[in-house]
């Protein structure tokens, strides 16, 4: 922004943690924009602004799991259902080191909204140190993945093929998450160009990647799902170093010395993100969770429902990174608004982030409702008969999912806004009620009890979803209305 650049002129931060001079005049926030004077069109313009490149960094991102799951339906229906088991063990995980790192986000635009420059720089080192804490315990829960399906009673001839895609994926897991804290930071000073450009350019790195090592191409060897997996993994290590060096190349960011004394602790910082995030990431892996559970349950009546079940699951992947994005710039426009003590822009940011949401998921729903078969040729050869059974699944599938579009959006915007006031806790819970509870309770009933099978699982999402969405809208609209708490405490 340019604004941006106007109002943030640091002469410079330092290595060594000694206050640093600003430059800022005192009429604007950290963005450049006058205190308090935002009309609700100003706002949905600079939500709107925020959003759109974290939008398309999503779908870029989705697009590389989209190239995933279209080479693994290239190797069959039963590659492209062991390929989903194992991404249900890896990305729930993720979900949770994501969700966890929004903390970032939310905290480094309240010390901007607040000019506290220091502090953005002790949160994201502190993020890297969650990042490399994370990593550990999920390493072990993922390579050992294959015994996990196994209890969950899953095909033993699905689980080994998963297992070798697992066992490539698993070294994804810290540049996933260092990806996700340095995009976090840049995003806070509105600046999200740069990883929508390494996402990009990530895209290109994992297509060659995939073709080259699942089929065998340009003289690599043929490794099927443990070349997907290895694919994934040199694509995260590829945007990650991407990030890296564009923070510690830019003018402006590299002032922050993010990487000097890395090893030296900050355990406030580290146990105050832990206190903002970890809610955040239980609430996430709870959503994660519930479509995992999904898998889990249609992987019980075979290969060509569990097949129709990861292209619809896919799908409604790539359309929810749309409001995945604008939750990210609600997280930041909130905790900006709070970090400078403005009630009013609090309310103006998050609910035209929930009305940009929802209005955008309109033509995602009609577009599933018309285009299931459509879709999902995408994934699947619409003249192979032996293909039919799991695309009359997924266009089943798709039908629900067009319902549930707009409470998808709305309740993750809602817990991005949230976010942005260090709001997590509370949250969290009415997630685990409405996901687990509700949604999975409700699939399971469906789809067993009333032998609605694929059809009830999915119903039992969309259940789940209106029930966090209504939840979620109603916390923001409480708290927004009882008034501001000093920024750095965790809301009740």
């Amino acid at each position: 922004m340019a604004a941006c650049r106007l109002a943030w002129k640091p002469r410079s931060i330092g290595r060594s943690g000694q206050k640093s001079k600003i430059m800022t005049s005192p009429d604007t926030s950290a963005h450049g924009e006058p205190a308090g004077n935002a009309s609700w069109s100003g706002e949905f313009r600079a939500t709107l602004t925020l959003a759109w490149p974290l939008v398309l960094s999503q779908l870029a991102t989705v697009a590389m799991s989209t190239t995933d799951v279209v080479m693994m339906g290239w190797l069959g229906p039963v590659p492209l259902a062991a390929g989903t088991l194992g991404s249900s063990v890896i990305f729930p995980l993720v979900f949770f080191g994501i969700g966890t790192l929004t903390a970032v986000a939310a905290m480094c635009a309240q010390e901007l909204g607040a000019r506290r420059y220091r502090g953005v720089r002790r949160t994201v080192r502190q993020g890297l140190w969650i990042s490399a804490a994370m990593t550990v315990p999920f390493t072990v829960v993922i390579w050992n993945g294959r015994d996990l399906l196994l209890l969950m009673n899953q095909d033993p001839e699905i689980a080994a093929l998963a297992e070798d895609y697992m066992r490539a994926a698993v070294w994804l897991l810290f540049p996933s998450f260092a990806f996700i804290v340095l995009r976090n930071f840049i995003s806070a000073h509105g600046r999200p160009r740069a990883a929508l450009v390494a996402t990009l350019c990530a895209i290109v790195v994992n297509g060659f990647a995939d073709y080259a090592l699942m089929f065998g191409k340009f003289g690599f060897p043929r490794w099927e799902l443990f070349g997907a997996g290895l694919a994934t993994t040199v694509m995260h290590f590829f945007m990650a170093a991407f990030l890296l060096g564009f923070v510690l190349r830019d003018r402006r960011f590299k002032r922050y010395w993010v990487l000097a004394r890395f090893w030296k602790s900050d355990w406030p910082r580290f146990f105050e993100l832990l206190k903002v995030g970890v809610p955040s990431g239980f609430m996430t892996l709870a959503e994660a969770g519930l479509f995992a559970i999904a898998a889990f349950l249609i992987g019980q009546f075979g290969a060509a429902p569990l097949a129709g079940h990861a292209v619809a699951l896919q799908c409604s992947a790539v359309t929810f990174m749309i409001p995945l994005g604008i939750s990210q710039a609600a997280t930041v426009r909130v905790g900006l608004a709070w970090g400078r003590g403005d009630q009013d822009a609090i309310g103006k940011a998050g609910y035209s982030a929930i009305a940009l949401g929802v209005l955008v998921m309109v033509p995602a729903a009609t577009v599933f409702w018309v285009f299931g078969r459509t879709l999902s040729g995408f994934y699947l050869d619409l003249d192979d008969p032996s293909h039919a059974p799991a695309i009359g699944f997924a266009v089943s599938y798709l039908a629900v999912a067009a319902v549930f579009q707009l409470v998808d959006g709305g309740q993750a915007i809602a817990a991005g806004a949230l976010r942005g006031l260090n709001d997590t806790r509370v949250p969290m819970m009415l997630a685990m009620v409405c996901y687990l509870g509700l949604g999975f309770g409700s699939a399971g009933i469906l789809a067993f009890e009333f032998d609605f099978q694929g059809v009830g699982v999915w119903s039992g999402l969309a259940i789940g979803l209106a029930a966090a969405c209504v939840a979620l809208v109603w916390r923001f609209a409480r708290r927004q209305g009882l008034g501001l708490t000093r920024p750095g405490r965790v809301l009740g």
